[in-house]
């Protein structure tokens, strides 16, 4: 039997941001997604794949269409084939990396630390969250630093994708942990992480927040979403809340819409063009 064909899509961020990339690849259907950054020179490049079906050329005369409207020029886009194994692409460039001041992320391909850190094993095969990308090792830092510091018992991870978050908590001492994923190839990535890791995490697959409350909530998504759903995701959080995925010229209009809520801007965190927010809420105090 022939081996299938996929096609690789590849254009810098510096030409288009990680969060058109997202919006434009979803929008074509893609297989799964990656942010790949040159360690010497920092350099970041979007990747997709796309499944091709029976017709190589037009799948990829749909894509490069689909690049050009979004006003990249033609020598910025690079479309290629690409055989079996692209599930596994992002492994090549995935190593182990401490983060904060106690936790350990890494694959499983990679040893465990030697020193007393805690250690989280990822698969996240299909699903967003290798822990690589700015905003979640800052989201990662904020969570250490408030369970460090306060009693953090029940934690909600909104938009969990590997559950890297949640899986995070639960190390950190967290007992009751609820992640939260509309694509259900995250919320099956979450789940076996969470066996991985053998931590209790209950995943589900739904757009919308829970109605009920928690210690600390985690929402590591774009801007736009979190403030769409400022007021049901802000009434879940009882006294903690980080979001994440921001710009760092999102973060004045994100925190205002939260505020509006009740909620207290604590501290912002950045890492280049990106930022993480997090709060305290005083409405319920």
């Amino acid at each position: 039997m022939q081996e299938p064909v996929w096609l690789e899509l590849r254009i810098s961020a510096s030409h288009l941001p990680e969060d058109s990339f997202a919006s434009l690849t979803e929008q074509m259907n893609c297989m799964g997604m990656a942010l790949e950054t040159d360690a010497d020179s920092g350099d970041a490049m979007n990747i997709a794949w796309f499944e091709t079906g029976d017709d190589v050329q037009q799948t990829r005369a749909r894509i490069a269409a689909a690049a050009l409207l979004q006003g990249i020029s033609a020598e910025h886009i690079d479309i290629s084939e690409i055989g079996s194994g692209w599930e596994t692409a992002w492994q090549k460039d995935w190593q182990a990396m401490p983060v904060g001041e106690r936790l350990w992320v890494r694959p499983s391909f990679c040893e465990a630390p030697a020193n007393d850190r805690l250690d989280i094993v990822l698969d996240p095969g299909m699903a967003f969250g290798t822990g690589q990308h700015a905003t979640t090792q800052l989201c990662l830092v904020a969570i250490e630093r408030i369970c460090g510091t306060a009693s953090v018992q029940s934690v909600l991870d909104m938009g969990c994708g590997s559950g890297l978050l949640a899986i995070a908590a639960a190390k950190l001492g967290a007992k009751e942990i609820v992640a939260i994923d509309n694509d259900p190839v995250a919320v099956e990535a979450a789940k076996k992480n969470a066996r991985i890791n053998n931590v209790a995490v209950k995943c589900i697959c739904s757009d919308a927040p829970p109605d009920r409350c928690f210690d600390l909530v985690v929402a590591n998504i774009l801007a736009g979403p979190l403030m769409e759903m400022a007021g049901p995701l802000a009434a879940c959080a009882d006294k903690y809340l980080i979001l994440s995925g921001l710009l760092t010229e999102q973060v004045d209009g994100v925190a205002g819409a939260y505020r509006k809520h009740g909620f207290d801007l604590q501290q912002v965190d950045s890492s280049g063009e990106w930022a993480a927010i997090s709060f305290f809420c005083t409405a319920r105090t």
